[in-house]
């Protein structure tokens, strides 16, 4: 199955913003070892504490699940049309999402909610996303049209929004808006 466009704007905006971190055109383990540093950053988590040692367990799965996954030509790098494909076939079937896939998913859900009272509020997704650079106001934008004009997204929405965002050809789906961004 071909990929619409819109479709494919939204899968490279992550790969680009939230994956490809050295900007190589690759998403490759380096990335992940420098996304660790600036989520542990952010948190204040210094090496050798436990929340720096499990968000490094966790990306690392991730980055292996990934790479498993989607490095069809096992050159230990996932390039666009790699990454594309992937989650062109998570489309057919979000509800059979792989392990990493559902661990990023609840990674992120975690990174989003610093208070860990089990929902994100817009300041907590503005401080994340923000720190992507992406800029504070189309942050607070589209927490206001992930959220659906509520105070907070829950653990069971967010799952849902995560789901909606990998598969919609519906510009105006509330989980297109889940990474900060507002339009593609």
């Amino acid at each position: 199955m071909s990929i619409s466009e819109f479709r494919r704007k939204k899968l490279l905006y992550v790969f680009n913003v939230f994956f490809d971190v050295n900007q190589s055109g690759t998403i490759e383990r380096k990335d992940f070892e420098i996304a660790i540093e600036k989520i542990c950053s952010l948190r204040g988590w210094k090496p050798g504490d436990a929340k720096h040692t499990e968000t490094h367990e966790i990306m690392i799965k991730i980055w292996d699940g990934l790479r498993k996954r989607a490095d069809s030509n096992k050159d230990g790098q996932v390039s666009v049309e790699e990454w594309v494909s992937m989650w062109n076939d998570y489309a057919q079937n979000p509800s059979a999402a792989l392990k990493w896939q559902q661990l990023y998913c609840h990674f992120m859900f975690q990174l989003e909610d610093a208070s860990a009272d089990g929902s994100i509020d817009c300041d907590e997704f503005t401080t994340v996303c923000s720190s992507y650079g992406i800029d504070p106001q189309e942050c607070k934008l589209a927490f206001s049209k992930m959220a659906k004009g509520h105070a907070s997204v829950s653990w069971e929405e967010f799952q849902e929004l995560w789901k909606e965002y990998f598969s919609t050809e519906d510009p105006n789906a509330a989980g297109n808006f889940i990474f900060g961004r507002t339009s593609f």
